[in-house]
Formats: structure tokens, C-alpha cells, sequence
């Protein structure tokens, strides 16, 4: 148990008290990588999303990436717009699930729930994934070996996050400001050489033609609009992670509301101007990207074929901006966007928690997610959220063009059905605010909020068009299942509470007899103990019974029975096929259906060990026939202590334990 517990504090840090929560607030400096740092991150994988879809179209496909982004950025804009009104009227964290709960009903916030739930565990699978491709630009070693490093990451992660809020915040914030200035440089660097400096910059693959798998360079029509509005719902991967923020309201340093609301506005200013930069900047650079999986390839200058991807838009930019001029800025660009992408995943990893802890609150999930951990953390979902990330990165083998068409539905569901509840929060509001001052704001809060429904339900349409052949279906059934079973589980919480409920019909009326058993395994000191608690409870009737299972041991028990003179009768039952727990339970049975209105007490003795081996040679049979006896109605089981030496060393681990805590 020391090592236990010293690996545990090493690992996880000393407890805090629920005194200390206090200490655990974020300020915005540190909010906005724990908050944001998903959507910031979307940059470094959205622009890639957005080349490799438009790909699809051949080289005139390109031609409209910058328009693409433009609309995307748009978007951005307006559901920041729109959520800065949501972390003012619910303040409490329950983000687009509250309002869509309180609103439109529990159907449309369990609908929430769960596409929340699916989108956050995709966050932690694309965002790690996405840095290991990124981080192969500089470990080529990592080649074939990306999921189970994609692993390795979300441990790390995982062991972060489970040390709090605040401390995961603080670890990670460098790297989240190091991304955001090399991003910002980066693009500014670019522009100013090919403006100011009239330097022509040119990508690895400017010179490259994208050749589609038909032969065809170039496709238009129908076929083309189809690929434009499939770039578009790839390049809305820049939108997860902005609902976040509005889950995460409680983590925030008073006053809350206005400090979340911050948060998002210099989110929103961040994630469109490094999108844009970037966009911008890869077309003035001729970056062509390929989708591999789709037969789509290159043809050079002399009319070689290359079936093999380039590297990745952020990796061709910094290279192009740096190498020629400032080489270490290339190695700070690409290190930066490999860190950001794996702490993208944190975003997931407060979201995820903090909602599945309101989620069980409602009773929608098991109890156990509402508590906080040592830390103060939500640990059991933090547990949920890494184990679900790390069957998905092992399932679809860390591919992030694979996992990326399962994202985005969940996310744009929730902010649809978040904005219409909204739009009917403020309506009801208006209905009995008098206050001219109020009634005008909340009229541009509604105002805001209708813009916000209205676009993200057309995204939300277009993503699935455009997305449900590629892989979406497969994350509308998953949210399908987890509805399915948080209703379930909900269902079972209200049927127990129904049937546990005092009514004014309850039987409240003490029992006729009470019955007490002594299970006899043998004649020593824990079965003294168990006689002596017996009594003291003052039994209707007390018996001790043995099962005969060997008929030299009872004989020496009924010896020692007899000699001891202990007051009460020894019953012994017959096992003719030498087991104890079925004989002994029918006969426990037997005393019950005698007379319903009587209780049977059944004492079982026990050792407690100080060691977990020790478990495994005792107590087994006891263990059965308790768990076997609960099933029982109107039996009592009582298991009778009896510490062996061993424990004694446990106890005293304990105590240091406990002295060790309180100096802490």
C-alpha cells in the first residue's frame, strides 16, 4: 500500500479539500488553453481537411479553397457571437444541454447529451492522431507505429487532467501561446516576403498536378458543388470545441459569465485569423495535398506518377516561410503544431467530464461521474473519456482522414438544438421582462442567437449530405446508442426511486421473530466473536449451524462444541455432495418460509488480512454465501471481523497514511 500510494501521489498529486476548490479556478490567461485550445488547434488540421477534400475535384478544385475558408470563418464568427449569449443566461455549465433541456424538452437535451458526448471522445481520437502525423515530419521512426503512439499520448494526457484543472491548464498553456505566435509569425512572415518583399514562395508540391483516379485533372457540375460542400463540412472541424467553454463556465475565476465570455471572443478573433492566414497563405504558395485512400496522386514536371501524400499544410508552410531564411523557425513551427494538436484533446478532457457530471446529476448516467477525485477533477469521466479516445484510435489505426468524417455531426447537432433553445429562452424571457434597457438587449441576444440556428442547421444539413456515406452514419448510431442508454439508465433511476419511496401504505411494522444463524466452519476464536456479537443483539432464537461436508471434521467440531459448553444448539446438515454454500442457503430459506413476518440474522465470521494474497486463501466461501444470502428477502447478513496479525501492519500503513495527509 505505501508504493500504491506513493506512485499515486507522484503520479497524481496530494488530495484537496473540498475547501480548496477555490484554488482550482481558472484565470482567463490559463482558461484559454484549456478552453480553446481545440478550436486553435483546428488550424493545423482544418486547412489540410479542406485541401485533400477539394482534391477530389482535381487541380480545379484549389481554385476555391480560399473561399471555403472564407465561409468557414463566418461560421466561427457567428456561433462565437451566439454562445457568448449562453454563458450569461446559464451560467451553471450545463451548456447546449441545459438549454436545449430546459427549453425544448428532455428528449432535445438528452439529443445533445449524447452528441456531445460522441464529439468530445472524436476531439481526443482526431486532435492525437493529427499530431502524430504531424509529428512524423520530424520521427519518421513513428511510421506504422502512429496508434499505439496515438496511446501513449492520451495516457499522458489522461495522468495530466486527473492532476486538475488548473495544474493540466498550466502545463499546457506554453505550448498553447508558443502555437498561436508561430501560426501569427509564421503567416505574417509569408505574406511580407511575397507583398514587401515581391519574393516568389513556392511549396514542395506547387509544381505537382493532382491527378483524380479516372485520369481526369479537372471535374465541374454537380460533382464539383458536391466536393465544395464536403470541403466545407471538413473545414467545420474548426468550430469543436467552442461549446466547451460554455460547459466550462464553473471552472471559471469570478465573475464568471463575463470572463467565459472573453474567452470565447479572443477564441473567436484567433481561431478565424490563423484559418484565414493560413489559407491564404497555402494558395498564395500552391500547397496541393492528396487523399491517398481515393486513388487521387500526383503527376511532376516530367510526367512521373507519386502516389505518397505530402506532408502536411502547416509542415509545407513553415518550410517554405523558414528554411531559406530562418531554419530554426521551421522546427519551432512543426514542434509547436505537434504539441497543440495532442493538447487539443485537453478541450475534450473538461468538457467531457464536467458534462457527464451534470449528465449524472439528472440521473441520465451512473452516479458515480457526478463525485470529484482526489483533485478535485471529475477523475471517472476523465477514466471514460481516455478508455473510449483509446478504443477509437486503435479501431480506425490513428487514420485522421478516416475519423475526421465521423466528426463534426455530433458538434453541429448540439449547437443547432442549443440555438433554437435559446431563441425560445429569450422569446419566454420577453413575455415578462418590463424593463425597456433588458427587453432591447435580449432582443439582440435573440436576434444573434436565430442567425446562429439558422447557419449551423444548414451546416448541420450539408455535413450530413455530405458526410453520412464516409463514415458519419457510424457517429449518428453511436449517439443513437448513447441515448438509447442514458435513457435506460434514467429509467432504472426513476423505477428504483419509485420503488424505494415511502408511501403512506408502507409496511412499517417490526418483525414477529428474529431469527439469529451462526455459520460454524470451525471451533476457534472468530467463531467465539460471532457467537458473542449474536447475543448481544438479543435474538428471538440463536442456533449455530455446520454443514457436514466431511465426517471426521464434524465430529471433532461437535467434540469441541460440546467440551466449550458455548449455551446455544450446534445443528449439523447433511452434504451429501460435499458442498457448503447450497445446503446452508436452503436451510436459511426453509426458516423463512416458516413465518414471512420473521427476520433471519445470519453471522458469518471472517479474517481480515493485511495482505491482498491472503484474500485469495480465506473467505471464500463466505463471500459466496453472503452475496447469495442478499438475494434473500427478509435475511440479514452480518460478517463478523476477526483481524489476523497481518492487519496490524495495515493498519499501521494506514495511519502513517493518514498522518502523511494531514502534514500534507
Amino acid at each position: 500500500m505505501k508504493i500504491f500510494s506513493g506512485i499515486k501521489r507522484l503520479l497524481f498529486g496530494r488530495r484537496l479539500a473540498n475547501a480548496q476548490m477555490g484554488e482550482t479556478l481558472l484565470p482567463k490567461r490559463i482558461a484559454l488553453p484549456v478552453f480553446a485550445s481545440d478550436a486553435l488547434s483546428s488550424v493545423a488540421y482544418a486547412p489540410d481537411e479542406i485541401l485533400i477534400t477539394l482534391s477530389l475535384a482535381g487541380m480545379a478544385g484549389f481554385i476555391f479553397s480560399w473561399e471555403i475558408g472564407l465561409a468557414v470563418g463566418v461560421v466561427v464568427a457567428v456561433v462565437v457571437m451566439s454562445y457568448r449569449q449562453t454563458v450569461y443566461a446559464y451560467p451553471s455549465g450545463g451548456g447546449d444541454y441545459e438549454v436545449a433541456k430546459e427549453n425544448l424538452g428532455r428528449f432535445a437535451g438528452l439529443t445533445v447529451a449524447s452528441s456531445l458526448m460522441v464529439d468530445y471522445v472524436l476531439t481526443v481520437a482526431v486532435s492525437v492522431s493529427a499530431g502524430v502525423i504531424n509529428a512524423k515530419a520530424m520521427l519518421p521512426f513513428l511510421q506504422d507505429h502512429e496508434a499505439w503512439t496515438a496511446v501513449v499520448v492520451i495516457v499522458f494526457l489522461t495522468i495530466m487532467n486527473l492532476r486538475g484543472v488548473r495544474e493540466s491548464g498550466a502545463a499546457f498553456a506554453i505550448p498553447t501561446y508558443v502555437f498561436m505566435a508561430s501560426m501569427i509569425v509564421m503567416v505574417a512572415i509569408g505574406l511580407f516576403r511575397i507583398f514587401a518583399l515581391d519574393q516568389t514562395l513556392l511549396s514542395e508540391t506547387a509544381n505537382l498536378t493532382v491527378v483524380r483516379e479516372d485520369g481526369v485533372e479537372n471535374i465541374a457540375g454537380w460533382a464539383l458543388v458536391a466536393i465544395l460542400a464536403r470541403a466545407f463540412s471538413s473545414g467545420c472541424a474548426a468550430l469543436t470545441g467552442v461549446e466547451a467553454i460554455s460547459n466550462g463556465v464553473p471552472a471559471f475565476k469570478p465573475p464568471k459569465s463575463r470572463n467565459a465570455s472573453r474567452v470565447l471572443g479572443m477564441l473567436g478573433v484567433l481561431a478565424i485569423t490563423m484559418l484565414l492566414g493560413i489559407i491564404a497563405l497555402a494558395n498564395l504558395t500552391k500547397v496541393h495535398l492528396i487523399d491517398e485512400l481515393t486513388g487521387t496522386h500526383y503527376v511532376d514536371e516530367v510526367g512521373n506518377t507519386i502516389h505518397s501524400a505530402a506532408t502536411t499544410v502547416t509542415g509545407q508552410l513553415a518550410r517554405v516561410v523558414f528554411m531559406d531564411w530562418f531554419e530554426p523557425g521551421f522546427y519551432v513551427v512543426v514542434t509547436a503544431t505537434m504539441l497543440i494538436l495532442f493538447l487539443a484533446a485537453n478541450t475534450a478532457f473538461n468538457g467531457f467530464p464536467s458534462l457527464a457530471s451534470i449528465l449524472a446529476r439528472d440521473g441520465y448516467l451512473p452516479r458515480q461521474l457526478h463525485t470529484r477525485g482526489d483533485r478535485l477533477a471529475f477523475s471517472n469521466g476523465i477514466v471514460m473519456l481516455a478508455a473510449a479516445a483509446i478504443a477509437l484510435v486503435l479501431i480506425f489505426n490513428a487514420s485522421v482522414t478516416a475519423l475526421i468524417q465521423l466528426y463534426v455531426v455530433g458538434v453541429f447537432i448540439s449547437f443547432t438544438l442549443g440555438q433554437i433553445g435559446m431563441v425560445k429562452h429569450w422569446t419566454t424571457a420577453l413575455k415578462t421582462e418590463q424593463e425597456p434597457e433588458k427587453r432591447t438587449k435580449m432582443k439582440r441576444s435573440r436576434v444573434i442567437n436565430f442567425v446562429g440556428a439558422t447557419l449551423t442547421g444548414i451546416v448541420l444539413v450539408i455535413v450530413l449530405i455530405s458526410k453520412f456515406t464516409h463514415g458519419a452514419y457510424l457517429a449518428i448510431v453511436a449517439m443513437g446508442v448513447t441515448f438509447a442508454l442514458m435513457l435506460a439508465i434514467s429509467n432504472h433511476y426513476l423505477a428504483v426511486e419509485r420503488e424505494v419511496a415511502l408511501t403512506p401504505d408502507s409496511d412499517r411494522a417490526l418483525p414477529s421473530r428474529v431469527r439469529s444463524v451462526i455459520l460454524v466452519q470451525q471451533v476457534n476464536l472468530p467463531t467465539v466473536k460471532a457467537i458473542a456479537f449474536a447475543r448481544a443483539t438479543r435474538p428471538t432464537t440463536l442456533t449455530a449451524v455446520t454443514v457436514a461436508i466431511d465426517d471426521d471434521q464434524v465430529e471433532q467440531i461437535i467434540d469441541q462444541w460440546e467440551a466449550e459448553d458455548f449455551g446455544i444448539p450446534l445443528k449439523v446438515i447433511a452434504s451429501p455432495y460435499r458442498e457448503i454454500t447450497g445446503p446452508f442457503i436452503k436451510y436459511v430459506a426453509k426458516l423463512r418460509t416458516e413465518n414471512p413476518r420473521d427476520v433471519v440474522s445470519v453471522y458469518i465470521p471472517e479474517f481480515v488480512v493485511g495482505h491482498w494474497w491472503e484474500q485469495l486463501l480465506h473467505n471464500q466461501t463466505a463471500l459466496v454465501i453472503r452475496t447469495r444470502l442478499h438475494f434473500m428477502q427478509g435475511v440479514m447478513v452480518t460478517s463478523v471481523p476477526y483481524q489476523l496479525k497481518s492487519s496490524d501492519a495495515r493498519k499501521e500503513r494506514a495511519k502513517e497514511a493518514a498522518r502523511r495527509q494531514v502534514r500534507g
